[in-house]
């Protein structure tokens, strides 16, 4: 009798289906960095940011998005300070297909790649993609160096700090804890 009242038939219901139907639905969830250090046809650094979520969105499910933090810039200091956020997806997309989209939504919205590291409008890089680790000439996932960026490792960690980098094996939470 208690187990019937206490079961989440939610839960029973998607492991079943996912159990019977293999992959729930085909989705793969995706982790994305966001940062902004110029103003742009949509506003500030955050009506900008606030844009490209909205445009993300068109390309699966948001499913959580983080706050903003101001930050230095990294690499190429002489630029004014960004403003750094993350999200997740669920998306339908191949990791190839969501990076063009990605670009695609960065040249929409004004991004000029003049200066590496240099200021941008938007910048939006992925992160994680489900548990695949991908090598290509135009795409690294895991992001090469989101284990040593702090300004990326803070926002993930408040959204998805149980996310774990497939090559590493360390979650958002313990990359970010080791960084000191």
């Amino acid at each position: 009798m208690g187990f019937w009242l206490g079961t989440n038939w939610a839960v029973v219901w998607k492991n079943w289906t996912a159990d019977v139907f293999g992959d729930f639905g085909g989705l793969t969830v995706a982790a994305i960095a966001l940062g902004s250090n110029l103003g742009s046809a949509w506003g500030d650094r955050e009506a900008t940011l606030r844009e490209a979520i909205r445009r993300v969105g068109g390309l699966g499910l948001v499913v959580r998005v983080s706050s903003f933090r101001d930050t230095e810039p990294v690499g190429y200091a002489e630029q004014p300070r960004f403003l750094n956020g993350a999200m997740v997806i669920e998306t339908e997309l191949g990791a190839e297909e969501l990076m063009g989209a990605l670009l695609e939504i960065e040249t929409d919205m004004g991004r000029v790649r003049m200066v590496a590291k240099g200021p941008r409008t938007i910048d939006l890089d992925l992160l994680l993609f489900g548990d695949a680790v991908i090598e290509t000439e135009g795409l690294t996932v895991p992001h090469p160096e989101m284990g040593e960026r702090r300004f990326v490792l803070e926002p993930l960690a408040e959204i998805a700090a149980g996310m774990r980098d497939p090559r590493s094996g360390r979650t958002v939470g313990e990359m970010l804890a080791g960084l000191g």
